[in-house]
């Protein structure tokens, strides 16, 4: 089963130098994913000021800049796995360098059937 590992932080939790050794870790992570079979993708998404959000209301689209939700902690980037069980996915969320300065939450992923299969 598929499982979606959302790393959300501070826009501050880290410092330039910090984050680049974090995200190291983070491609050290996916490699040792990969060896197990478990790795579907993983990336770190850029500042929410790069974010726009898109709300579809009878029919009239708004568009808005920023992510939706008002929260001091913003979705930063994400894993996706291919693990046996939602413990196993937290143990790889216990892994993700994030995990120790925000919060990384583990989410199923409905499978769908008939979809296209992406890049």
């Amino acid at each position: 089963m598929k499982y979606l590992l959302l790393v959300y932080a501070t826009p501050d939790a880290w410092e330039p130098e910090e984050r680049k050794v974090a995200l190291g870790e983070s491609v050290d992570l996916c490699h040792t994913l990969h060896s197990r079979n478990q790795y579907c993708s993983a990336a770190p998404l850029e500042p929410v000021e790069t974010a726009v959000s898109v709300r579809v209301r009878e029919g009239e689209a708004l568009v808005t800049d920023g992510p939706f939700a008002e929260t001091t902690e913003h979705l930063g980037g994400y894993f996706l796995v291919d693990v046996d069980s939602i413990d196993a996915a937290v143990e790889i969320a216990k892994q993700i360098p994030g995990a120790r300065r925000g919060t990384v939450e583990v989410r199923p992923l409905v499978e769908v059937p008939n979809l296209p299969v992406g890049k």
